[in-house]
C-alpha cells in the first residue's frame, strides 16, 4: 500500500490546475469531448515522444515532473517533423506514421525501452509540485479574461486583426507546401509561421475545428510547458529547488512594477498571450535550448543531443525570428568568458554557436525575407511607442524611421536630453524585476568552481534582448519581441541571483511580502495634467519618491532593532521586495481582470455572428484548396476613403485561400510603409489589376468578369459581403447561389468546360 499511497501523494499537486484548466476550457465554451481529445493527443502525441526521445539522447533529471516539461517542448519539435514530413509529401497520414514509429520504436528495440521509466529516481520535495501547481493555477485564471475577451464564432464580436490572421495560417498549414499568403493567394508566405504548423497539426490529429484549436485548447498546454522548462532551467542554474517555482511565478506571472497605473513601460505586462502565439510557442523552445546550453558549458556531455540542436534551433528561428539572436549573444559571452579564463577555446560553446547559426542562416531562407524584413538601426526608437514621450517631444516624430535618431531625440533641447535620459531610467527602473540580475552580483558558492559560465549567459541573453529593444526599429514596434522574449530568462537570472544571497529565509519571505502589500497601497503612476516635458517628468517620478522614501524608512527602522543581522539581509530582503511587487502586481491585475465587464463590442468594427456563420459554412462546404475571392477587403469594411487592409477574417473562418482580402500585413505594403503619408496597412492593393478585376465582379456581376476570375485565377467561391460594398443582383445569374444569411451571399462558380 505505501507505494500506491506514495503515488498518489505525488500525483496530487497536479489535479488542481488539471481541474482548473478543465473548468476554464469548459467555462468558456469549449466542447468537453474536445477537452478531453486534446489532452490525449497532447500527452500521446507530444508528451511521450518528446520525453523518450529526450531520454534517449540527453538523459533523465531523475524525476518525472522535469522530464515531461524538458520532454514536451522536445515533443513540440518532433511534431514539427511529421507535420513538415506531410507538408512536403501532401499526406496527412505521414504525420500519423511518424509519431508512431517514434513510440513503436521505443517500445520495440529492448535499449531504448528502458527509457520508459526512470532507472535512478531522485524525486524533488512535494513543496516543488504544489509550488508550479500554483504557478499553473495563477496561469488559469489569467486565461479566463484572455477567453472572455476572445469568445468563439459565431457570435457578433470585433476580435483582434491579428487573431483572424493566425487562423488563416493555421489552415494554410494543413495544406502542402509551398504556402502561400492565405489573404493574398498571388503572394508566396515568408513568415515564421510555425505556432501555426503546431496548431494545425494538432488540428489534423484530433479533427477539432483550428477554430476552437485555437481559441481554446492550445493555449493553456503550451504555457504550462513553458513554466516546467523555465522552473527546470532555474533549479539547474542555482541548484536549490524552491527557485524553479519561485522564477516560474516571476516569469509567466509577474508583470513590470507600475503596471496598476494607467502609464506602463512597453513591454511591461506578460510573456505570452493569444494575440502573439508565435511568441508564445517558442518560450519552451528557447527555454529547452538554454538548459542544454547550460549544462553543456558545464561540461555535460551531450552525446546525440547534438544530432537534436539543429532542428530545435530552426524550430526556434521558425516560431520567432527575434528568438536566436539573444541565445547566440548570451552562448558568445559565456564562450569569451571562458576563454579568458581558462585560456583555451570552449569548442562546447563554439559548436552552439555554429547550431544556432545553422538554425538563423535555415530559418532566414525558410521563414523570412521580402518587405516584412523592415527592421532597421534607430537607437532610442521605442520611445515613439511610449506615452509620455509621444505627446511631448515626439509630437512630430510621425510614422516613417525619418534619421539615425527620432525626430524628437535628434532636435531635444538640453531639457528635453535629460526627459529622454530620465525616461530610459524609467523604463529600465520598472523593468527591475526582469533585470535585477544583470546589475547584482551573484555571489559565488565556491571560488574554485571557475567561472559562472550559466549567470553570463542567461546575463547575455537579457543584455542582448534589451539592448536590441532599444537600437532598433519597426513599423509596428516589433523590436520589443526582442525583450520579451528574454522576459522569462530575466526572471531566472533574478531568482538565482536571490538564492545566493538568500541566507535567511524569514528576510526573504518579509521582503516578498513587503512588495507584495507595497503593491496594493502605493500611489499609482498618473498622466500629467499638462502634456509638458516637466509634468511628465514629475508624474514619473513621484511614485518612485513615495517608494525610495518608504523603503529607507523601513530600512533604517529594521536595521534600528535587528543591527548586524539587518544589514547582512537587507540586499537579499530588497532583492525579493522586488520579486513579491512584480508577483502582487502580476495577481492583483489577473484577478482583477476576473470582474472586468465583456469587452464592449465596436459594431463598425465587429463581424456580425450571421457573417461567422456564412464563413463557418464555407470552410464545411468547401474543398480544402479552393479558391475564394471576396469583396471584404477593410476594417471598418464600409471604409470610404482610407482602406485599413486588415480584415483576415473571410480567410481566418472560412479556413481557404482567397484571391485578395486584405493586404495590410503583406510584403509590398508593408516595405512601401510611409509612402504617401501612409502606414503600411493603409497602402493600396499590391496587386492592382487581380483587387480590380475582383471588384468589377462583385460590383458589377459581368460574365466576362467572373470569368476570368474562375478560367485565369482558379476561383471556385465567391463570398459577397452587403456591409464591404455593393453586390450586383447580376451576380446570381452568372453564378449559383450556394447559401444567403444576413448580408453575406455565397456563390459557386461551376468549373469551366
Amino acid at each position: 500500500m505505501r507505494p500506491r499511497h506514495d503515488l498518489i501523494r505525488r500525483l496530487l499537486p497536479w489535479a488542481a490546475p488539471a481541474l482548473a484548466a478543465w473548468f476554464v476550457l469548459h467555462q468558456a465554451g469549449t466542447p468537453d469531448l474536445q477537452i478531453a481529445v486534446y489532452a490525449g493527443y497532447f500527452l500521446v502525441a507530444v508528451v511521450v515522444p518528446g520525453t523518450l526521445v529526450l531520454r534517449a539522447c540527453y538523459g533523465s533529471r531523475g524525476n518525472w515532473p522535469e522530464d515531461l516539461g524538458l520532454g514536451a517542448a522536445l515533443g513540440l519539435v518532433l511534431q514539427l517533423v511529421g507535420w513538415a514530413l506531410a507538408a512536403v509529401t501532401g499526406s496527412r497520414l505521414v504525420l500519423f506514421v511518424w509519431l508512431a514509429a517514434i513510440l513503436v520504436v521505443f517500445a520495440a528495440v529492448p535499449r531504448l525501452r528502458r527509457h520508459w521509466r526512470i532507472e535512478s529516481p531522485t524525486p524533488l520535495p512535494p513543496a516543488w509540485s504544489w509550488g508550479i501547481a500554483a504557478v499553473l493555477l495563477l496561469v488559469c485564471v489569467w486565461a479566463v479574461a484572455v477567453f472572455d475577451a476572445n469568445p468563439l464564432p459565431p457570435v457578433t464580436f470585433s476580435h483582434h486583426q491579428d487573431v483572424y490572421y493566425h487562423l488563416g495560417l493555421i489552415y494554410e498549414m494543413t495544406r502542402s507546401a509551398p504556402f502561400h499568403v492565405p489573404h493574398v493567394a498571388e503572394e508566396t508566405l515568408r513568415y515564421h509561421y510555425l505556432s501555426d504548423a503546431d496548431m494545425a497539426a494538432a488540428s489534423m490529429i484530433t479533427g477539432i475545428s483550428p477554430v476552437n484549436v485555437y481559441l481554446r485548447l492550445w493555449l493553456l498546454p503550451v504555457v504550462g510547458v513553458g513554466v516546467l522548462v523555465f522552473a527546470v532551467l532555474a533549479r539547474t542554474v542555482s541548484g536549490r529547488w524552491w527557485t524553479g517555482p519561485v522564477a516560474a511565478a516571476l516569469g509567466f506571472a509577474g508583470q513590470a512594477l507600475t503596471l496598476r497605473g494607467p502609464i506602463s513601460p512597453f513591454n511591461g505586462g506578460l510573456p505570452i498571450s493569444l494575440v502573439s502565439p508565435s511568441q508564445t510557442y517558442v518560450l519552451p523552445l528557447v527555454g529547452l535550448f538554454t538548459v542544454i546550453a547550460v549544462e553543456a558549458l558545464r561540461g555535460k556531455s551531450l552525446r546525440w543531443t547534438w544530432a537534436i540542436l539543429p532542428l530545435l534551433a530552426v524550430a526556434c528561428a521558425g516560431a520567432k525570428s527575434s528568438a536566436l539572436p539573444p541565445l547566440f549573444a548570451g552562448i558568445g559571452l559565456a564562450g569569451l568568458v571562458l576563454l579568458l579564463a581558462r585560456r583555451r577555446m570552449p569548442w562546447t560553446a563554439v559548436g552552439l554557436l555554429g547550431v544556432i547559426g545553422f538554425g538563423t542562416v535555415v530559418g532566414f531562407g525558410l521563414f523570412a525575407g521580402g518587405g516584412a524584413g523592415t527592421l532597421v538601426l534607430q537607437p532610442l526608437a521605442l520611445l515613439r511607442w511610449m506615452d509620455p514621450y509621444e505627446v511631448t517631444l515626439g509630437t512630430a516624430d510621425g510614422i516613417t524611421q525619418g534619421g539615425f535618431l527620432p525626430s524628437g531625440v535628434a532636435n531635444a533641447s538640453a531639457a528635453g536630453g535629460w526627459f529622454v535620459a530620465w525616461m530610459v531610467v524609467w523604463w529600465f527602473l520598472m523593468q527591475a524585476p526582469r533585470l535585477l540580475g544583470l546589475v547584482v552580483r551573484r555571489r559565488r558558492r565556491d571560488a574554485e568552481a571557475g567561472p559562472d559560465a550559466d549567470v553570463w549567459l542567461l546575463g547575455g541573453m537579457v543584455f542582448a534582448g534589451a539592448a536590441a529593444t532599444w537600437l532598433f526599429w519597426h513599423p509596428a514596434a516589433s523590436q520589443g519581441y526582442f525583450f520579451t522574449g528574454v522576459m522569462p530568462i530575466g526572471a531566472v537570472l533574478t531568482v538565482c541571483v536571490l538564492a545566493t544571497r538568500a541566507k535567511r529565509l524569514k528576510a526573504v519571505v518579509a521582503g516578498a511580502a513587503a512588495g507584495a502589500v507595497w503593491v496594493v497601497l502605493m500611489p499609482q503612476t498618473r498622466e500629467a495634467a499638462t502634456d509638458t516635458i516637466g509634468a511628465w517628468s514629475w508624474a514619473l517620478a513621484v511614485p518612485l519618491l513615495i517608494t525610495a522614501a518608504v523603503t529607507a524608512v523601513v530600512a533604517a527602522v529594521t536595521i534600528a532593532v535587528w543591527r548586524a543581522r539587518a544589514v547582512r539581509a537587507l540586499p537579499a530582503a530588497l532583492i525579493a521586495a522586488v520579486v513579491g511587487a512584480s508577483l502582487g502586481t502580476g495577481i492583483t491585475d489577473a484577478f482583477g481582470r476576473l470582474n472586468d465587464a465583456p469587452p464592449p463590442v465596436n459594431e463598425n468594427m465587429a463581424v456580425t455572428a450571421a457573417e461567422m456563420r456564412a464563413a463557418r459554412w464555407l470552410d464545411a462546404n468547401a474543398a480544402r484548396d479552393d479558391l475564394v475571392a471576396t469583396n471584404v477587403h477593410c476594417m471598418p469594411m464600409n471604409a470610404k476613403k482610407l482602406c485599413n487592409a486588415r480584415a483576415f477574417w473571410v480567410a481566418g473562418l472560412t479556413g481557404r485561400r482567397m484571391l485578395i482580402e486584405s493586404w495590410g500585413y503583406s510584403d509590398l505594403p508593408v516595405a512601401a510603409h510611409g509612402v504617401n503619408g501612409l502606414a503600411y496597412n493603409f497602402q493600396p492593393a499590391p496587386y492592382p489589376e487581380v483587387y480590380e478585376l475582383n471588384q468589377r465582379a462583385f460590383q458589377e456581376g459581368d460574365a466576362a468578369d467572373v470569368g476570368r476570375l474562375r478560367d485565369e485565377h482558379g476561383v471556385r467561391w465567391l463570398f459577397a459581403d452587403k456591409r464591404a460594398g455593393t453586390v450586383a443582383p447580376s451576380l446570381a445569374g452568372v453564378a449559383t447561389v450556394r447559401y444567403t444569411n444576413g448580408p453575406v451571399t455565397i456563390y459557386e462558380l461551376a468549373a469551366a468546360r
